[in-house]
């Protein structure tokens, strides 16, 4: 006796493009049992596209200023400290020389260096490292880099991604991503070879009518350690809350889940 079984599992297709959602890949999976054998074809109906992206950041370079409550509490410790140390070496030799004034003329020059010195400027007056593509700017805050890559017909601020070709890891994928949309003369380094985060859109209906349903990508995490993207490449470095105005409201829910706030 011979049957055959069609087993249907569809997704919604009311999904606007760039949304994520939860659901599995389309298929309609025909099966034809037999006394003798089983034959079983599976056909796709709908086909995603694998992509690696890389959330690159630049971590900061100098301290946040302190809040009121921390330099209240630095300058208590530097007061306890002061209170409790001993008499250092140049001033037991200050109370024990007798030529006061070779002492008295060191302290004073060293009391000058330091009247005279100040500290840089914490942000630049510069305009150019103040640029969204600078990475002088904001040097207290994580940056995170992201180009103007164009999907579909439309061209969107995004974490570079490209698609992972035949035979090819993702995380080699993440690798080539970096050298074809950033140049060859930036240093990263990636924090692990497995993904940090996931995100997965829909293509607009012309390409789905042809067979291409969206997009899966898999994000690596990784920082930023010398050199420059190249000049021609459109890019910015953004803090949390650029990232937040500029990225597609579902993108950066997505993102926020691994990177960590300032």
């Amino acid at each position: 006796m011979m049957f055959k079984r069609i087993l249907t599992l569809r997704t919604p297709s009311s999904l606007s493009f760039l949304t994520t959602s939860i659901s599995s890949t389309s298929k309609v999976i025909s099966r034809t049992l037999s006394e003798q054998n089983t034959d079983i074809d599976i056909d796709l109906v709908e086909k995603w596209d694998l992509l690696s992206a890389v959330c690159l950041e630049r971590h900061p370079v100098i301290t946040k200023s302190m809040l009121d409550i921390e330099t209240r509490f630095h300058d208590m410790l530097q007061q306890v400290e002061l209170e409790n140390s001993m008499i250092s070496d140049f001033e037991m030799q200050k109370q024990n020389n007798k030529n006061r004034k070779t002492v008295q003329d060191l302290e004073d020059s060293w009391k000058e260096e330091f009247t005279n010195f100040k500290f840089a400027e914490r942000i630049s007056k510069n305009e150019e490292d103040n640029a969204v593509v600078s990475l002088r700017r904001k040097l207290d805050k994580n940056l995170v880099l992201l180009v103007e890559q164009k999907i579909g017909d439309s061209n969107f601020w995004i974490p570079p991604q490209s698609i992972r070709k035949h035979r090819e890891t993702m995380i080699q994928t993440a690798h080539r991503t970096i050298q074809e949309l950033c140049g060859n003369n930036i240093k990263v380094k990636f924090y692990g070879n497995a993904p940090i985060g996931f995100y997965q859109y829909k293509y607009p209906k012309n390409l789905q009518e042809r067979g291409q349903n969206g997009a899966k990508i898999f994000y690596f995490l990784a920082k930023y350690v010398s050199g420059d993207i190249s000049p021609d490449i459109k890019h910015c470095w953004l803090d949390r809350e650029e990232l937040k105005k500029n990225l597609h409201p579902d993108l950066h829910k997505s993102l926020v889940k691994f990177l960590l706030p300032d």
